[in-house]
C-alpha cells in the first residue's frame, strides 16, 4: 500500500520482488533480496499463479521489482499469466539500468514503467551504485520507456542527504526531457542501510551518508521543483526512522498496515 497513489489505487499494488539486481547499491533497502540471494526459483507456471493470486486479492497491478536481469523469463511468466486470465496491468519497477534490448523484449508485456533516475554523475554512480556508466544507460532507457508506454511512466528519484547537487542535476534533466511526458516521484526515505554489496567491481570508497534527510535539505529540494517548473508528480513527506524497513525473512516483510502477504519464498 506504499506506492504512488495511482499505483496503489484502492486495492494496493501486487508487488513481486525478484531475487538479484544488476546494480550493487551501497544502501539498498531490499538488500536481502537484491544482493544476498534471498528467494527461490519459480517456474513460469508458478509465477503465473502468484500473479493470479495477487489479482484475486484485489491488487491493482503486478509490480515487478528489480527484474532487469531476468527479463526473458519474466516475459514467459507474464505470458503464461495472461493466458490463465491475468487482466490487470503489469508494471516494470526498475533501477533504470535497463538495456534497450531488454526494453524491446518487454514492450508488448509491460503497461507501466516505474524507473529510478538515481544520478547523472558517473562518480556518484560508481561510488554508491557500482556502475560508472549508469547515467548514460538510465537516461537512454527512460527515453525508450516513454516511447514504449504512451505516457505511462513515473520516474523516481531518491534524494541522498548531503548530495543535493545530484538531485538538482536530475531535476534539470527531467525538466528538459520529460516534463509533460511523464510524472516525477521524489523520494525522501533515504535510510542509512549498509547493504555491504558483494560486488567487487564497485568502488572501494562506499561510505554512505549516516543521516536522514534534514528539513532544510527537504525545503531546498521543494524550491528546486519551483525553479524548474515541475508541478506534476509526487513527493514523499519528510518522515525519518527505520521502522518501515522490510525483513524478507518474515511472511509479511512490511508492517501490516503497509502490505498484505499473498506468497512467500519459504512456503
Amino acid at each position: 500500500m506504499g506506492e504512488e497513489p495511482p499505483i496503489t489505487g484502492d486495492g494496493g499494488s501486487g508487488t513481486v520482488f525478484v531475487t538479484g539486481c544488476n546494480l550493487g547499491c551501497a544502501f539498498c533497502q531490499n538488500y536481502q533480496v537484491s544482493q544476498k540471494g534471498m528467494g527461490r526459483t519459480v517456474s513460469a507456471a508458478e509465477f503465473a499463479e502468484i500473479c493470479l493470486a495477487l489479482q484475486e486479492k484485489g491488487a491493482e497491478n503486478i509490480n515487478i521489482v528489480t527484474g532487469s536481469h531476468a527479463a526473458p523469463a519474466l516475459v514467459c511468466g507474464i505470458e503464461a499469466a495472461r493466458k490463465k486470465g491475468l487482466s490487470i496491468p503489469v508494471l516494470w519497477n526498475s533501477s533504470g539500468y535497463d538495456g534497450i534490448e531488454t526494453l524491446e523484449i518487454l514492450k508488448d508485456f509491460v503497461d507501466i514503467y516505474l524507473p529510478d533516475l538515481k544520478t547523472l554523475d558517473s562518480k556518484i554512480a560508481a561510488m554508491f551504485f557500482g556502475a560508472a556508466d549508469y547515467p548514460e544507460h538510465a537516461t537512454a532507457a527512460i527515453l525508450k520507456m516513454m516511447e514504449n508506454s504512451n505516457n505511462r511512466v513515473i520516474i523516481r528519484h531518491l534524494i541522498i542527504p548531503g548530495y543535493l547537487d545530484n538531485t538538482q542535476q536530475v531535476l534539470r534533466w527531467f525538466a528538459d526531457n520529460c516534463q509533460g511526458r511523464c510524472q516525477l516521484s521524489l523520494m525522501t526515505q533515504y535510510t542509512p542501510v549498509h547493504a555491504q554489496s558483494s560486488d567487487t567491481s564497485a568502488s572501494p570508497d562506499r561510505a554512505i551518508p549516516n543521516s536522514f534527510l534534514s528539513e532544510d535539505e527537504y525545503d531546498k529540494v521543494i524550491s528546486m521543483l519551483d525553479e524548474f517548473g515541475i508541478d506534476e508528480g509526487f513527493c514523499q513527506e519528510l518522515v525519518t526512522g527505520s521502522d518501515w524497513l522490510p525483513d524478507f525473512n518474515l511472511p509479511n516483510p512490511f508492517s501490516s498496515d503497509l502490505s498484505l502477504p499473498v506468497w512467500h519464498w519459504k512456503a
